[in-house]
């Protein structure tokens, strides 16, 4: 089966460097790499020039995106790729030289396989974050969700959510498809990868984590408010809205109102609840309830929107399946 890679990639010049050197060192080459690149992104731009002059082993393609954002990238590689898979990895991760051969492999092996995904190995200050994790990609009845894609072992299991630093598609089960343009976020629009891969899943098709298909990850800086290491209250907002957005479409309507009120009372570290930002006020109380405030804001703009797609005459997508 041909194999398209799709990079989106703004500012990381290095980190390209990197990724593409993975690349060419698979043991099976994919047909194509495709890097989507803002016009205005000289560093990147004179790293792609370089990188055209060298021998490759595959077709590597530059395209141009004159929207900002992930979603925008990610779709325009969609709409661009040829392949019939589409292997999708961020600009600061390497995949494992036998990362495309093992993808190949598994879309060969079962027609019903509409995703992939595998383990990250993230590196973060000087160290790879490692454990052993069975539970992976999974939404509890609450609707929390056990994300471990970078710290899973075991065999190959069908989960409900990939994540982006490592993840490919079936183009068949892709069909038209695309990233939800209705997610929040100057940048990175946190939670596309979870939207994107569930839907995949609620249209009737397999998705799997294979820990095997493996990618180094070096988590690099982002160049929005959403920042790794100093998240704005915006960017908090965005992700809550996005992330409340995703389960009230994916979820029946019981588990809908479940997860709804157990985010609203309890919540997590990331998206507190009333329980969660109590706990938080040890840290500061005006702080934790900035926060608190921040990630309810989203959490309702996202119920409303919600509410209203279903309501509307816009065609929906296939009923969610009971967790």
């Amino acid at each position: 089966m041909s194999v398209s890679v799709v990079v989106p990639t703004y500012r990381r010049p290095a980190d390209l460097k990197r990724c593409l050197a993975a690349l060419r060192a698979q043991t099976r080459l994919p047909e194509e790499v495709l890097v989507i690149a803002r016009p205005e992104d000289e560093a990147t731009a004179r790293r792609l020039a370089i990188e055209l002059k060298g021998a490759q082993g595959f077709m590597l393609r530059v395209i141009e995106t004159g929207a900002g954002g992930q979603v925008a990238a990610l779709n325009r590689g969609l709409e661009a790729a040829q392949g019939e898979i589409v292997a999708i990895t961020d600009d600061d991760a390497a995949p494992h030289p036998d990362w495309i051969a093992r993808i190949a492999g598994a879309f060969e092996e079962d027609e019903r396989l509409g995703a992939l995904g595998g383990r990250d190995w993230v590196h973060e200050k000087g160290r790879v974050l490692d454990g052993a994790r069975h539970e992976v990609g999974v939404v509890r009845r609450t609707g929390r969700i056990v994300g471990n894609h970078h710290l899973g072992v075991g065999p190959a299991r069908d989960v409900r959510m990939l994540k982006g630093a490592n993840m490919s598609y079936r183009r068949a089960a892709v069909g038209a498809l695309r990233f939800d343009t209705r997610l929040r976020g100057a940048g990175a629009q946190v939670h596309n990868d979870m939207a994107f891969s569930m839907n995949v899943r609620r249209a009737g098709w397999t998705v799997r984590y294979d820990p095997l298909v493996a990618v180094d990850h070096f988590p690099a800086e982002r160049f929005d408010d959403d920042r790794r290491d100093a998240q704005t209250f915006g960017a908090l907002s965005d992700a809550a809205y996005n992330f409340h957005l995703i389960l009230s479409e994916q979820l029946d309507p019981g588990h809908r109102e479940l997860a709804w009120w157990w985010y609203a009372l309890i919540g997590t570290k990331v998206y507190p609840g009333l329980a969660q930002a109590l706990l938080a006020t040890r840290g500061g109380v005006a702080h934790a309830w900035r926060r608190w405030r921040a990630v309810r804001s989203g959490a309702r703009e996202a119920r409303s929107e919600a509410r209203r797609a279903r309501t509307s005459d816009t065609p929906a997508l296939p009923a969610a399946r009971t967790l």
